[in-house]
This record gives C-alpha cells, sequence and structure tokens, in this order.
C-alpha cells in the first residue's frame, strides 16, 4: 500500500488531525441516574495516509483480556510514525463492565446483537448506533476482540466470514491459525461492518473475568503483524500463518456432559482428543459410579469447562475435527511452547494432561479397582 506525507483528519462528530493522538470519553447513553455512559476511546492518526483500523474490547463487559490489549495499542503507536489511523475503543459494555457482567445490565441485553443499532431502540440499539455510526463505520477493517465466557475457557482462535474475500485477508494478515469460519449472527458486529464494507473480524482468547498477558502478547504480537502487512508501520511482516485450520459448521462439535458429578479429564498431554477414546470420565462422591464420554472424531479441543462439576447436559469441550498434518503441526506449536499449561490457556486441566512425563494410563490400560471392603453398595441416607 502506498503511502504520502499528507495524512488525513480523522471525522466522527468532532475530529482528530494527522499526527495527533487524542484520548476521549465519548457518550454512548445514559444511566438510570440521568449520568452519561462515556466510552474510552483512543484514537492515533498517523502523519501519513493509510487505512483506518479499529479495534475493540469488552463488547460483553466481563471480557477483560482484550480491554488491556487495547490499552497497550493506545499507549504504544506514535502517530509520527503511522500510516493510517488506529482507532481503539477500549469498553464497548461500559455498564456491563462497571458491573462486571457479560451483558447490559438490568434486562441482560447483548450489546452483540444490537448492531448497526436504532435510535428509537432499546437502550443496547441506541448505544450501537451511536458505536458504530461515530466509529466503526468510519474505518477500513476492524479486530473485536472476546473471551470465553463464563465457567468456560477457550484457546486463541479467531472467528470470520473466510467466504469473504476482504474478511479472509484481515484474518490472515492477524496470522489465525484457527478459524471458525462463518458471517456469525445477526446483529453481530463484526457480521454487519463486514456486510457495509469494513471487514472484521472477532478474536477469542481465554476465559472471562480473568487476565491472561500470555495471550495478550500474542495478540499485540499479531495485530502489530497486521499493521505491518496493510503499511500503517515500516515493519517486517508475514502475509500469512505458518499454518491453519479453517474450520466449517459441520467440523465442529460440542460435547456434553452425560451425568452430574466431578469431571477427570482423560486427553493429554496434547489438547487432543481421539475418535472413540475417552475425553473424560464423570465420578459422583463415593467413585461408586463413572461414566466415560467419548469423542465424536479426532479433534482439537478449542474451549472446555473451566470447572470440574458438572450436571447432565453441561458443556464439556468444544472439539474441532483434525486429520494427521494438523495433529503434527499442533504437537510441534505445543511443544515449542512448553505445553498449554505454561501458556496459560487451560487453568485445570486434570494430572493426565498437565505434562507428557506425569501422564496417566487412558481409561484402557487403567486396572479395574478392587471392589470395597464393605458391603454396602449405597450411601447411608438421612440426616444428623
Amino acid at each position: 500500500m502506498s503511502n504520502n506525507n499528507n495524512g488525513e483528519a480523522f471525522r466522527y462528530d468532532a475530529e482528530v488531525r494527522p499526527g495527533e493522538k487524542r484520548h476521549i470519553m465519548y457518550e454512548v447513553g445514559e444511566s438510570y441516574l440521568s449520568d452519561p455512559i462515556e466510552l474510552p476511546v483512543t484514537i492515533i492518526n498517523g502523519v501519513h495516509s493509510g487505512p483506518k483500523v479499529f479495534v475493540s474490547a469488552a463488547m460483553h463487559g466481563d471480557e477483560v483480556n482484550g480491554v488491556k490489549l487495547v490499552q497497550e495499542v493506545a499507549d504504544r503507536y506514535d502517530p509520527q510514525e503511522l500510516s493510517g489511523t488506529i482507532v481503539c475503543l477500549h469498553v464497548l459494555n461500559v455498564p456491563g463492565y462497571r458491573a462486571h457482567m457479560r451483558y447490559l445490565p438490568i434486562y441482560d441485553r447483548d450489546l452483540n446483537r444490537a448492531f448497526p443499532g436504532r435510535e428509537d431502540g432499546n437502550e443496547g440499539q441506541q448505544m450501537a448506533k451511536v458505536i458504530y455510526d461515530r466509529f466503526i463505520s468510519k474505518c477500513d477493517m476492524g479486530v473485536d476482540f472476546h473471551t470465553s465466557t463464563r465457567d468456560k475457557v477457550t484457546i486463541f482462535h479467531t472467528r470470520a466470514d473466510m467466504s469473504d474475500p476482504a474478511v479472509a485477508e484481515v484474518a490472515n494478515a492477524f496470522l489465525s491459525n484457527v478459524v471458525l469460519d462463518g458471517a456469525g449472527s445477526k446483529g453481530m458486529m463484526r457480521r454487519v461492518a463486514s456486510e457495509n464494507g469494513t471487514p472484521t473480524i472477532t478474536v477469542e482468547m481465554g476465559e472471562a473475568h480473568r487476565y491472561q498477558p500470555v495471550m495478550v502478547d500474542n495478540a499485540l504480537d499479531r495485530l502489530h503483524n497486521l499493521f505491518a502487512y496493510f503499511g500503517m508501520i515500516d515493519d517486517e511482516f508475514e502475509a500469512e500463518p505458518v499454518w491453519q485450520r479453517i474450520v466449517g459448521s459441520k467440523e465442529k462439535k460440542w460435547i456434553r456432559s452425560t451425568a452430574g458429578g466431578w469431571i477427570d479429564m482423560e486427553w493429554g498431554p496434547y489438547p487432543i482428543v481421539e475418535e472413540g477414546k475417552a475425553v473424560c470420565t464423570i465420578s459422583d462422591h463415593f467413585k461408586r459410579e463413572e461414566h466415560v464420554v467419548d469423542a465424536p472424531f479426532t479433534g482439537l479441543i478449542i474451549g472446555m469447562a473451566a470447572d470440574p462439576i458438572t450436571v447432565p447436559g453441561q458443556i464439556i469441550a468444544h472439539v474441532v475435527s483434525i486429520d494427521e498434518d494438523d495433529r503434527k503441526v499442533i504437537e510441534k506449536i505445543i511443544d515449542e511452547q512448553q505445553g498449554y499449561v505454561a501458556i496459560g490457556t487451560y487453568h485445570w486441566m486434570g494430572r493426565h494432561a498437565t505434562s507428557k512425563r506425569g501422564a496417566r494410563p487412558s481409561t484402557e490400560e487403567t486396572e479395574t479397582p478392587a471392589e470395597p471392603e464393605t458391603g454396602d453398595s449405597e450411601p447411608e441416607r438421612g440426616t444428623a
């Protein structure tokens, strides 16, 4: 992309001149006490012309990894060395963020189903309209940072409509390895933006209510590559990831619990499950009853429960199918990163998955436990 020294002002309902970095508290709504709801925004407008990119976080108020990332972007880049504009939307869902809640408080509305918004709509739609009209629609592309929802954790991956060449280019410039392919739901910001000429991807990384520095650093490196690829900064870049798995809708599956109790994961040391083999066992308090949950296909675990306590029907893992070549690459990447425990993806994985050296035998290799000495087959029930 060619650049010149004649940067352009970035205009919303005011303007940021070329070579200027401006921090703004921008009103996007009103609270129950008639106080303004103000979105923290940083606009870094380069002295040179170039693309306008937004980076956003906390669409859901409990997703904090992205908030730290956007803070670092706002601090790191100098408009004197920039071609184009970086629009940092630090916290999209300000009411939810204040309340440590995923959705907009009181009515539990999902802000990420309210775009492009309506002036005469509910409070989420009104907020979405201001955010979209003033900032999102002014940009040439965007990256929206998320985490998993409460009580779940996800590996670093991208969600994008890879059938759209412009979106695919953004995803590749971000060096996206695992991509869940799809346009997204109606009212979702990335879908609305992409359909209206601002190709946008969603990046999922980690767990709600939790700061995971290694994931944030990983995202910052990939974002830097994106800026370099599109000519916004003068640095070397990679045009695409060294390995990528694009996952269609029929190539992924949620694995759910078949019983209530305690989960012991049986996969490891890599987050890979094998078709027909145990993903986990679920046991009651007395270990008198155990349920084995098998994998429907060989796949990579991209998300899982963050809590070992479960009930029937609850999500245990989110798995995407892989082939043998994928498997070799995944194992190599994980070996280079000293395992997923080291990079902070899964904070509980069970003994079997913690390390190669400490791996437990699979359920097929485990000896049948001896019968207990007591003749009781059921725990006693009664009151104290």
